[in-house]
């Protein structure tokens, strides 16, 4: 099962779990168990490792206009709609419809737990043009957080690309966050795109088309998750 999943060899998965990398359901797995991989929870260093059969994972770049959903009652043209029907995928996340980008779609429930639960903490970049070239007291709000109805933002990295083009790079979830920041700061958004989820990037893919991900890839994604969890739970305890 782990060399189905990307781990090289079946002599190379033997050598991992007899280095006692290996986990199931919190236990250091032995050699020649037998595990029902529907049912338990299978680590390698610490990350979940997706190992049932069938399971596919697609990078979409998506273009403006298409709704980030599996169906849409008004029509529209849907995410689910780019990639193959079979077997059925649903999208990790959201982009708006204006937004363009980099979307992950899936059939592994657990990969797509790890990527948008909160307190891992999984970075997107964005390419963001603005209305205006934002001042220096906008730039400085945006990096320290800015209050939005559903509560502060997190502190973003963001850098000036070119006069009324930014960089932003946030690790929170929230529905249209980049958008509302910038409006916020009086500066809106005239065009999105996402270039970057955690080690995730890629140029070659054009707007509509998409790729499967590869199981370095997934397990690159596991491994960030997995970081950014650890970072939450330190800064947590800083702040008590």
């Amino acid at each position: 099962m782990l060399a189905r999943a990307g781990f090289g060899s079946r002599r190379a998965c033997e050598e991992l779990i007899a280095a006692g990398r290996v986990t199931v359901d919190g236990e250091v797995a032995e050699l020649g168990r037998r595990v029902d991989v529907a049912l338990a929870e299978i680590n390698v260093d610490g990350v979940p490792v997706g190992v049932l059969p069938g399971l596919v994972s697609y990078l979409l770049n998506k273009p403006a206009g298409v709704v980030t959903t599996a169906s849409d009652p008004l029509g529209r043209p849907t995410v689910v709609g780019l990639v193959p029907s079979e077997p059925r995928v649903f999208p990790v996340g959201r982009l708006d419809s204006a937004s363009e980008g980099l979307l992950i779609l899936t059939n592994d429930g657990r990969l797509a737990q790890l990527l948008m639960h909160p307190s891992h903490g999984i970075e997107k970049e964005y390419l963001v043009s603005l209305r205006g070239t934002p001042t220096p007291s906008a730039l400085k709000a945006l990096r320290e957080g800015v209050e939005l109805d559903d509560g502060r933002t997190r502190p973003v990295r963001v850098s000036t690309v070119s006069e009324g083009l930014l960089r932003i790079t946030i690790s929170e979830g929230r529905n249209r966050q980049v958008r509302r920041m910038c409006e916020r700061v009086g500066f809106p958004v005239e065009r999105l795109v996402r270039v970057r989820i955690g080690p995730l990037s890629d140029r070659s893919i054009r707007p509509g088309e998409w790729r499967r991900l590869s199981p370095g890839e997934l397990r690159d994604l596991a491994s960030a998750a997995a970081r950014g969890r650890q970072v939450t739970r330190k800064a947590r305890r800083w702040s008590r």
